[in-house]
């Protein structure tokens, strides 16, 4: 019995310094602290670090593929839409966006503009709109505080 203690003694350890790592209540290295009107500047998607003024550049930069730039179909800072069909982006989550992005420029999800408009952009160009659109007030609810 005594044998199998000590064979069994690291494996518990090594899980309890596991679990210690994941219960550290700072931010997780890389990731910047939210502040009101500043989106995150870094990924889940895996992808660079957003920079803000670059996404607003490329955010009013005409796209080869349609001839539009995202706040042409998004409006002013992604609030007014000139389709309601099409979502408002202003304070969506940088990640969703991201994500959102990946997705129409990898086929994984379609649609007729965005597909075509964002199957040239790179990693970082995904990463720089999204913490602009991010970064933008917005008429999005979120239920954060809800309960407080």
């Amino acid at each position: 019995m005594t044998i199998r203690t000590f064979a069994i003694a690291p494996a518990l350890l090594a899980a309890a310094l596991a679990l210690s790592a994941c219960s550290n209540p700072e931010a997780p290295v890389g990731h910047a602290e939210a502040t009101e009107h500043a989106a995150p500047t870094s990924s889940s998607a895996g992808l660079p670090e957003g920079n803000i003024a670059a996404g607003e550049k490329l955010a009013n930069t005409k796209g080869e593929a349609t001839g539009q730039s995202c706040v042409d179909c998004h409006g002013a800072n992604g609030n007014a839409p000139i389709d309601p069909t099409y979502p408002k982006l202003g304070n969506q989550y940088a990640d969703y966006l991201a994500h959102a992005l990946q997705a129409y420029r990898n086929g994984n999800r379609e649609h007729a503009l965005m597909s075509s408009q964002a199957k040239a952009l790179t990693d970082q160009q995904i990463a720089d709109l999204s913490a602009w659109f991010g970064s933008r007030e917005g008429e999005l609810v979120t239920l954060h505080g809800a309960h407080d």
